[in-house]
């Protein structure tokens, strides 16, 4: 690590007494962990461009959130951004991704307890007070879409024109707001203690359509029976039908 970055660190959690590389790294950033002489941090790190971007709009919404205490994530601590790279400064938590835990898990049974408890963790979610300053539009939809066409524009996504024509014209019914995660993959949920237990990777959180979300969530186990009725037994205020979880595979290919 750079002096003037580790100098930097300092000046907002104190003498750094050590740093690693955590084994489990993200796609789009490198993490970080960070011991002080009283604290554990996670240091979260991106230098691509449009990566960078992601991490600045991740560190934005912790800030908000740091004071309302009602959605399990990360704590804030700082953000840090010079011309090669931005960084996070975050609570460093002792779980594992909910992909990974579900790789380790060793039975079926103990696969369906932790995607039950993830239904329940975006169930709470969902559930919960909408935070106004995380809105981004009153149609979150609507403005999806006019990102999705940006991004096509722009290149560099797996959806085609073809299909962003075809999810304009087999827009869903509307549906109540709710608060959202906005990328509620496997990937995006810590495990602790064996529990589905903290968002994480939340710089899409904001007030929107939960099917995007329950969509998400399910699409790597959609065709496991098993799965989707633990899913469902922990997430029960709705059931995408099958036409609404094709559209949102559908609207992610852009993101």
């Amino acid at each position: 690590m750079e002096t003037n970055l580790r100098n930097r660190l300092s000046e907002i959690i104190g003498e750094i007494k050590e740093i690693s590389l955590l084994e489990e790294q993200g796609c789009t950033s490198e993490v970080r962990k960070i011991i002080t002489k009283g604290e554990t941090y996670l240091l979260k790190s991106s230098f691509n461009e449009r990566y960078r971007e992601w991490l600045k709009q991740e560190s934005e919404v912790l800030k908000k959130l740091k004071n309302e205490n009602i959605i399990p994530v990360p704590k804030y601590y700082g953000y840090i951004e010079d011309h090669e790279s931005n960084h996070v400064i975050m609570s460093f938590e002792n779980g594992i991704s909910l992909t990974s835990s579900l790789k380790k898990a060793n039975t079926i049974e103990k696969k369906k307890s932790l995607i039950q408890s993830f239904g329940q963790l975006l169930h709470q979610l969902h559930e919960t007070k909408l935070i106004h300053e995380l809105s981004t539009s009153d149609d979150w939809l609507e403005y999806q879409l006019n990102k999705a066409q940006q991004h096509l524009e722009i290149g560099n996504v797996d959806g085609t024109l073809e299909l962003l024509t075809k999810l304009k014209a087999t827009v869903p019914n509307p549906v109540k707001q709710t608060m959202i995660h906005g990328d509620c993959t496997t990937d995006n949920v810590l495990v602790i203690d064996g529990i589905a237990s903290m968002f994480i990777d939340v710089s899409a959180m904001t007030v929107g359509d939960p099917r995007y979300d329950i969509s998400l969530a399910i699409r790597k186990f959609k065709d496991n029976e098993e799965f989707i009725k633990a899913f469902y037994t922990g997430y029960t205020r709705y059931k995408v039908t099958t036409e609404e979880h094709k559209f949102n595979e559908g609207l992610y290919e852009f993101f």
